[in-house]
């Protein structure tokens, strides 16, 4: 894509996006709601978790013909680019959890649309459901056969699609939302926007780890998780084609929405004691916080009121050691053998953790939180290195 024809993002085109939900989906949920199918709909579901397997019989007839309808990748997809992708996790999977865990997460919670979002579903009062939910899907994406018959990712998919489109249905539907002010719940801008999240804010976070990764990696991770939003309904015509069209829309997004709310603080504070309870002992409690405090720079964390401690200047010290350990890992297949065996290890001790080795299942939420209100507030080298901030539209 040349200059002349790349996507340019403005407050306008956002504000478009914010007033967009998810059509097929949501109809979807809402003739299910309709028909009072939701409860049969998961029941039915918790046995359908492989891509190729026959559907249920009794699932609702919307159901059926939705989960028929999405059950392929797009046909766009390049399945070279999301071998480099798969490739890329392999190699910085302990890494990219990192940067999902200590990064990503947190971000989200300063969004104040998002955190009250979050916060209006029970699920949310237990964050390990959440950061498991996204463990699991991300390694059911970077598996060899993700769009394969017999694979995991895309029935997740599905699933989460539907659990969104509930979410935008209950808060709609029951006027607890304020559209006027904050346009549809779970709206395109925050889907997009999460996507960007999950992919820009990790691979930043990553960088500032001091994490050795390629420009063609660093493209190929941020593709996987275009195609994940195509999969996730996101508008494909407004949704970043590269990276650095997503720099753009992540850098307007995130000036335009990020802030502090009493939510996101909650939020985040469930997140760092689960953290906490993770790994054994108390000893290093303190360094969650300033990981997080490290990743997300200053303001977001004053905003997330997380607290400051001597542990912030060790956490400035990670990217040296990381940096030592990456050099060895790139001067010798011996070492990153070793290395690549230890961040798979740690991966599946973390997923293994916050699972308790129970599949998780994304079902529809049948209701809401009842005290929901809206508060005022491959190769190393040409290594990949973020760009400086977009200038501000006019």
């Amino acid at each position: 894509m040349t200059t002349e024809t790349r996507k340019h993002y403005c407050d306008t085109t956002l504000d478009e996006l914010r007033s967009q939900g998810d059509p097929f989906a949501d109809e979807t949920v809402a003739d299910m709601f309709e028909r009072g199918e939701v409860r049969d709909f998961n029941t039915l579901m918790r046995f359908f978790s492989t891509a190729g397997h026959k559907l249920p019989d009794g699932l609702p007839e919307s159901a059926a013909s939705f989960l028929e309808a999405t059950a392929m990748p797009p046909k766009w997809v390049d399945w070279d680019v999301m071998e480099r992708a798969r490739l890329f996790f392999m190699d910085n999977a302990a890494h990219i959890n990192t940067g999902l865990s200590f990064a990503a997460m947190p971000a989200t919670y300063a969004v104040p649309r998002v955190a009250r979002l979050l916060a209006s579903t029970h699920s949310m009062d237990y964050p390990s459901r959440r950061m498991a939910n996204t463990g699991q899907f991300v390694t059911y994406l970077m598996q060899t056969n993700a769009f394969e018959e017999g694979s995991k990712f895309i029935p997740a998919a599905q699933k989460v699609r539907l659990l969104h489109a509930a979410v935008r249905h209950h808060l709609t539907e029951t006027g607890r939302w304020d559209i006027e002010k904050d346009g549809v719940p779970l709206c395109q801008e925050d889907m997009i926007g999460g996507q960007i999240c999950f992919s820009i804010l990790v691979l930043d976070a990553m960088h500032r780890l001091g994490i050795h990764m390629s420009e063609e990696g660093a493209e190929a991770y941020y593709y996987a998780w275009r195609v994940v939003g195509s999969i996730l309904g996101c508008d494909m015509e407004a949704a970043p084609d590269n990276l650095t069209e997503a720099r753009a829309f992540a850098d307007l997004y995130l000036a335009r929405n990020l802030g502090p709310s009493e939510d996101g603080v909650r939020l985040n504070n469930q997140l760092m004691r689960m953290y906490e309870d993770v790994v054994p002992g108390t000893l290093l409690d303190p360094i969650v916080p300033a990981t997080i405090r490290f990743l997300v720079g200053p303001t977001i964390a004053d905003w997330l009121q997380i607290p400051r401690s001597p542990w912030d200047t060790a956490a400035k010290a990670v990217p040296v050691v990381l940096g030592l350990l990456e050099t060895v890992e790139d001067s010798s297949p011996l070492g990153e053998w070793a290395l690549d065996k230890a961040g798979s290890l740690l991966t599946t001790f973390e997923l293994g953790s916050l699972t308790r080795g129970r599949v998780m299942q994304y079902a529809i939420p049948e209701e809401l939180k009842s005290d929901f209100g809206v508060r005022s507030q491959a190769s190393r080298t040409h290594r990949w290195v973020p760009p400086a901030p977009t200038p501000a539209m006019p």
